[in-house]
């Protein structure tokens, strides 16, 4: 009998799939997100940031158009520390933003409680109130600069007869009276953007919370103060980040209306900037006075952010 000998059997250790980090990153759900946010992310690095940062570089040099500048450090800023023109500009920025913004935010408040009842022809309402705001800014600008024309201005007109003043108002010659007319036409324009923005946010809060609040004896003011406010605060500042933002950076409607005058009445720090940079030639300095509304836009935006997480700790939310 011949003895076999038994081949000895050896156990394979499964194989591990190595997979490469790159693998992973292409797998990870917690990353799918990034990736559909690249294309956005690279307009926004091409058309935002790139200009951004080239006109923060800009506001550093000599740079002229048609000529190429050098690095002079902070001499463009310390230019501008002693010119009034520019300091009148902050003034009417500063002016224009927060008067504007007030009005906006109490008019649009108003319309989107009005909206948010049982009213007549509510939609037809709703349609007509974003008329101003989806028209062009350039038509709105000439239609008001119609409107204040110091020899046909139908504000005159109207007024005169009915006997209130003798002569017509001379709307855009007048600085004051520039500045007001000026900071109505944003009014005009900004409310329809507050009122249906505020308006989807009430649609949001529940029915039930206003019956209960009813039955339990609440006013019409207490129901408002403890249910409609504290869940349309999130809401809120993120419209009036948006609608500071946007009235500060306001070009379009002045530089139709006004070009800055009378006297620099009426001169935005945008509207400078265009003014000494594109139409003086000095780049360096207006993208110096372009650089310098920085500082506070990034002001309007962390107040918002801060007011946000302190309201998130006062619910007792996760801030992060």
């Amino acid at each position: 009998m011949v003895d076999v000998a038994e081949k000895p059997t050896t156990r394979r250790a499964p194989q591990a799939m190595e997979v490469s980090a790159w693998s992973q990153l292409k797998a990870n759900r917690n990353w799918l997100g990034w990736w559909f946010m690249l294309p956005a992310l690279g307009i926004l690095v091409l058309f935002l940031a790139y200009p951004l940062g080239l006109g923060v570089w800009l506001s550093f040099t000599d740079t002229k158009i048609g000529r190429s500048g050098v690095f002079i450090g902070l001499e463009n800023y310390e230019w501008l520390q002693g010119d009034t023109v520019f300091w009148l500009s902050v003034l009417n920025t500063l002016l224009y933003t927060i008067v504007a913004s007030i009005v906006k935010f109490a008019a649009g408040l108003y319309l989107a409680l009005l909206l948010d009842k049982h009213i007549p022809f509510k939609a037809l309402i709703r349609a007509a109130i974003l008329i101003p705001f989806i028209v062009p800014t350039v038509l709105s600008a000439i239609a008001f600069w119609w409107i204040y024309d110091s020899q046909f201005s139908i504000l005159s007109w109207s007024l005169k007869k009915m006997g209130l003043i003798t002569q017509n108002i001379d709307f855009l010659g007048d600085p004051w009276n520039a500045r007001w007319s000026t900071i109505f036409a944003n009014i005009w324009r900004g409310v329809p953007f507050v009122a249906i923005t505020l308006l989807a946010g009430l649609q949001t809060v529940s029915p039930s919370l206003y019956e209960a609040a009813t039955l339990d004896g609440a006013t019409p003011w207490q129901r408002f103060r403890h249910i409609t406010y504290p869940l349309l605060t999130p809401i809120i500042a993120v419209v009036m980040t948006f609608s500071v933002l946007f009235t500060f950076t306001d070009f379009q409607l002045i530089w139709a209306m006004t070009r800055g005058g009378p006297v620099n009445a009426t001169h935005l720090m945008a509207t400078l900037s265009y003014q000494r940079g594109i139409l003086g030639g000095q780049l360096g300095e207006g993208a110096a006075i372009a650089t310098a509304m920085i500082p506070f836009l990034l002001g309007a935006i962390m107040i918002s952010w801060f007011g946000l997480q302190r309201r998130k700790w006062q619910q007792g939310s996760d801030n992060d």
